[in-house]
């Protein structure tokens, strides 16, 4: 799988060893149907103390629809780990629905 990182931030780049690896141990099982992801992260301007971390991830996907999912959160790494949770969910749940029916 080929994995593509994108920040504005240098946060962003800092992670990057951290973010693959998440991702690939988020999608062990199904990984083969993706061949390529991007994760986005970004900097919302949002008011002192709400969650302003955004990260997306979007997974192409081998003989369907790609994957889209963000989330925002306090911080960096939960909203990698939150946005990687949804996007494996959402990515077994198409599996299920595509190929196991």
């Amino acid at each position: 799988m080929e994995v593509q990182i994108e920040s504005g931030r240098a946060a962003g780049m800092r992670l990057r060893n951290a973010i693959e690896a998440r991702l690939r141990f988020a999608l062990r099982r199904l990984s083969w149907l993706v061949p390529h992801a991007t994760v986005r992260l970004s900097d919302l301007e949002r008011e002192a103390g709400s969650p302003d971390k955004r990260c997306e991830v979007r997974l192409k996907v081998v003989g369907t629809r790609d994957v889209v999912v963000s989330a925002i959160a306090r911080d960096w790494l939960q909203s990698i780990d939150d946005a990687l949770k949804g996007a494996a969910r959402r990515l077994e749940r198409q599996y299920r629905r595509t190929y196991a029916a």
